[in-house]
C-alpha cells in the first residue's frame, strides 16, 4: 500500500526486467514473501534488512539480473520515501508540538469527557471517516495515530479497540469514495458518473466501516490485547505548564490540512481545467506537503505561543519529534522497494494476462482482478489503475449505476489483505508497536473484511438498481 499519488507512476507500463514465465514468477513471489516472513519471525531480523534481502531473493528466483533488481528496489524505496517521508516527518513535528504544548492533552481530555466507554470506538470511526475523506491514507494516519494512541493510553482502552475503527474509517474512504486518487482514476477509465459513484460509494462505505471498525475491533482487541506503545507517545506534559492552548485553536490546527486538501479536491471537481489560475493555486496549497507544512507553521502561533514556548525551544522540539521516526521511514521505504521489485519483474502484468481468460460477471471479475494485483504488488492504487484499465471495455454497455458499481468493485478489491509487500502494513505495525503476526491478525484481517463486505454490498446493489 503506499497509497500516495506517486504510485500512479508505478502503474504505468514498464518493460519487465525478466522474461520468466508465469509459473516461475509465481514461485518467485511466494519465495520472496516467505524469505521476508521467515527472517522477521524466526531470525528476528530487522524489517528493513528483511525486506531488502527478500527483494533480492525475489529477483533471483525470477531470474532477473541482480543489478536491475537493485535498481528497482532502490528506485521504489526512493519513490516511497519521497512520497511519504516528508509527510511523516511533518506529521511527527506537528505531533510533538501538539504533545509538548498540551494541545493533544486538551483534545484527548475533551474527547474523553464527551464520549467514553462503548461510544469511544464509534467516535473514533466517525472522526477518521470525516478527516479521511479528502486525505491520502498515510496523511490520515500521520494526523490521527497520535490522537488514537493518546486516547487509548489516557482512557485505558485496548489499542485495537480504538485504533481499528480509526484505520477502518481512513481505509474505506481511500478505497471507495472520491476524491481519492484510486476511485478518480477508475471513474475516468470506465467513464463513470462522479456524482453517482460518490453517492453509491458513501452508501456502501457506511455499513462497511461499521462492520470493519467498531464491530470487528471487539474481536481484534481479544486477539491482540496490547496497550499503546510508550515510545510513540510523548509523556503528558500539560501538568507542568501554566497554560495550554484551547480546544478550538488546537482542533483548527489539526483540521487545517484537511480543509486545504478538501478545498483542492472540490476546486478540481468544479473547474477541471489545469490551466485555470484558481485551480493551480489550490493545487499548490492543497498538496499534502504544503497543507501539513502550513499546519506546522500555524501551530507555532496557535499551540506553542499560547503554552508560553519561546522561539529558542522550537529547534530542540523538532529534533526530538524527528528522532522516533527514523526506523519507520526506512521500513516503509523498504516496503515500497519490495513493491516496485514485484512490479518491475512483471508480476502485475502476469496477473493481468492470466485474468483475461476468466469468464465471470463483470463486477466480480473486476473485484478479483484488483484482489490479485493487490496481493501481488501490495499497492491499492496500482491494483485500482490496472484493474480499471482491464475491465473498462466491459462498461460500454452498462447503465450509469452499474458503471459506478464497477468502480466500487475495483476499489473494494484493491483493499484486500494488506501484508508484507505493503508499505502501509509496516506503517501500522511500527506506529502501533506490533509484531508481524499481530499486524496480520488485526490490520490485515480488517482490510480483508472491508474488501469482502464492500464487494458483497456492491454485488447486492447490482441486483436491485
Amino acid at each position: 500500500m503506499t497509497r500516495l499519488s506517486v504510485e500512479i507512476l508505478a502503474a504505468d507500463p514498464v518493460e519487465p526486467i525478466t522474461s520468466a514465465g508465469h509459473a516461475q514468477l509465481g514461485i518467485a513471489v511466494l519465495a520472496g514473501i516467505a524469505v521476508i516472513v521467515l527472517l522477521i519471525t524466526q531470525f528476528k531480523l530487522h524489517a528493513f534488512l528483511s525486506l531488502t534481502i527478500g527483494s533480492l531473493a525475489l529477483g533471483a528466483f525470477a531470474g532477473a539480473p541482480l543489478d536491475k533488481v537493485i535498481t528497482s528496489f532502490t528506485g521504489g524505496l526512493g519513490t516511497t520515501v519521497a512520497g511519504v517521508g516528508v509527510l511523516i516527518a511533518l506529521g511527527a513535528i506537528l505531533g510533538k508540538m501538539l504533545a509538548d504544548s498540551g494541545g493533544a492533552d486538551q483534545i484527548v481530555d475533551t474527547i474523553l469527557a464527551k464520549a467514553g466507554g462503548r461510544s469511544m470506538p464509534w467516535a473514533m470511526v466517525l472522526i477518521a471517516s470525516v478527516i479521511g475523506l479528502p486525505l491520502f491514507f498515510e496523511v490520515g494516519v500521520v494526523l490521527l495515530i497520535p490522537v488514537v494512541l493518546m486516547v487509548a493510553k489516557r482512557g485505558n482502552y485496548s489499542l485495537m479497540r480504538i485504533g481499528i475503527p480509526a484505520l477502518a474509517g481512513l481505509s474505506v474512504m481511500h478505497g471507495l469514495v472520491p476524491p481519492h486518487p484510486g476511485p478518480l482514476v477508475a471513474i475516468d477509465a470506465v467513464k463513470a458518473n462522479l456524482g453517482v459513484t460518490l453517492a453509491l460509494g458513501v452508501l456502501v462505505a457506511i455499513p462497511t466501516v461499521i462492520i470493519a471498525g467498531p464491530l470487528f475491533s471487539r474481536y481484534a482487541a481479544r486477539w491482540v490485547d496490547v496497550q499503546a506503545p510508550d515510545r510513540m507517545i510523548p509523556q503528558r506534559v500539560s501538568e507542568d505548564l501554566e497554560k495550554r492552548p484551547g480546544f478550538g485553536p488546537t482542533l483548527a490546527t489539526i483540521l487545517l490540512p484537511v480543509v486545504l486538501m478538501l478545498s483542492k479536491a472540490l476546486v478540481d471537481i468544479m473547474i477541471d481545467d489545469p490551466e485555470n489560475t484558481t485551480q493551480r493555486v489550490f493545487d499548490v496549497i492543497g498538496s499534502p506537503l504544503i497543507a501539513l507544512l502550513a499546519s506546522v507553521l500555524v501551530g507555532i502561533f496557535t499551540l506553542l505561543r499560547p503554552a508560553g514556548f519561546g522561539k529558542e525551544r522550537l529547534t530542540p522540539l523538532v529534533e526530538k519529534g524527528l528522532a522516533p521516526i527514523a526506523g519507520i521511514l526506512l521500513i516503509v521505504g523498504a516496503g515500497g522497494g519490495f513493491k516496485q521489485t514485484l512490479i518491475d519483474t512483471g508480476v502485475g502484468q502476469m496477473i493481468l494476462d492470466i485474468s483475461k481468460d476468466w469468464s465471470i460477471p463483470a463486477l466480480l471479475l473486476a473485484w478479483l482482478i484488483a484482489v490479485a494485483i493487490r496481493l501481488a504488488t501490495g499497492s491499492a492504487t496500482v491494483a485500482t489503475v490496472s484493474a480499471a484499465g482491464l475491465v473498462a471495455p466491459l462498461a460500454a454497455d452498462m447503465s450509469t449505476t452499474h458503471t459506478a458499481l464497477l468502480v466500487l468493485a475495483i476499489g473494494a478489491g484493491s483493499l484486500f489483505f494488506s501484508h508484507v509487500n505493503d508499505a502501509g502494513f509496516w506503517l501500522v505495525k511500527e506506529y502501533f508497536g506490533l509484531n508481524v503476526g499481530q499486524t496480520i491478525k488485526t490490520w490485515s484481517v480488517m482490510e480483508t473484511i472491508i474488501s469482502v463486505v464492500a464487494g458483497g454490498l456492491v454485488l447486492l446493489l447490482s441486483l436491485v438498481i
